[in-house]
Parts: structure tokens; sequence; C-alpha cells
């Protein structure tokens, strides 16, 4: 993982560990990072983003919670494969639903229109979709 992958927005209200989340997560649905790939070590990270290493370990941690990484002993801490773990993967799912419901619910109250959060949505999806990338199977749904 190269050190421009994850920067640190300083004036964000959103904790630096959810930053460091949030973009594993983005490199990870963007392809930039590989299941099976090594993740820089704890100190590493932390080296490279000058933060205090008990920040990206708490990164680490909910990642892993998450299914998203793997630590493997004495081996380091590497990508996994998408929705390893049913659960998790439900959870997940469930969690992402109610955030998009939240969205919808700020949207509304600041008078987006419903068009321009189509078009949100459509300019996202082209973000992280290419035609013919499902990004899931029907199986993997929540309602």
């Amino acid at each position: 993982m190269r050190n421009a992958m994850i920067r640190i927005d300083e004036k964000s209200m959103m904790p630096i560990y959810e930053q460091i989340v949030h973009r594993i997560k983005e490199l990870i649905s963007r392809g930039v990072l590989q299941p099976d790939e090594k993740m820089p070590s704890v100190r590493e990270l932390a080296a490279r983003l000058l933060i205090n290493p008990n920040t990206v370990a708490k990164a680490y941690q909910e990642l892993e919670r998450q299914g998203v990484i793997v630590s493997v002993r004495g081996k380091g801490v590497f990508v996994a494969e998408p929705a390893s773990s049913p659960g998790m993967l439900q959870e997940r799912l469930a969690r992402l639903r109610a955030d998009l419901g939240r969205l919808m619910v700020e949207a509304h109250h600041l008078g987006v229109t419903r068009e321009q959060v189509t078009a949100w949505v459509q300019e996202e999806i082209g973000r992280y979709w290419r035609d013919g990338d499902a990004g899931g199977s029907p199986s993997s749904q929540v309602d």
C-alpha cells in the first residue's frame, strides 16, 4: 500500500480511525487493494500517517471485526476475501440499509430533490461499479 493511498483530514468531524476504516474499504471496493494483499503493520501505517499507533490499531480492529481484513499470527494483516462471514455480511448490509435511510432523511430535510439524490447515487455507482459488475449476488441482499 503506497503512502498517498490514505489521507487524513484533520478538519473532518469524523474520527481519524473511522477515516482510516472508510478509506481502506474504499480502496478495496475500487480494486486498489486486492484480497490476500498484505497490509502495512500498525506501526508502519502510523509512521506514514504521522499518527498514534493506537489509532491505527483501533481502525484495524474495526476492519477485522467487519471481516474486511484478517490477521495471520506471525505473518501480518491481509485484505480478506469479500463477504467471508455470512453473519457479518448480513449485519453490514443491514447497517448499510439503515445508513441509506438516514441519508435520505437528511437529504429531505435539506430540500434536496429526488432527481438530485438519484443523480448523486448514479454518480457514485459509476465510481465503484463497472458494466456487468453486479457488486454481489442476489442472495446477499437485505430488505
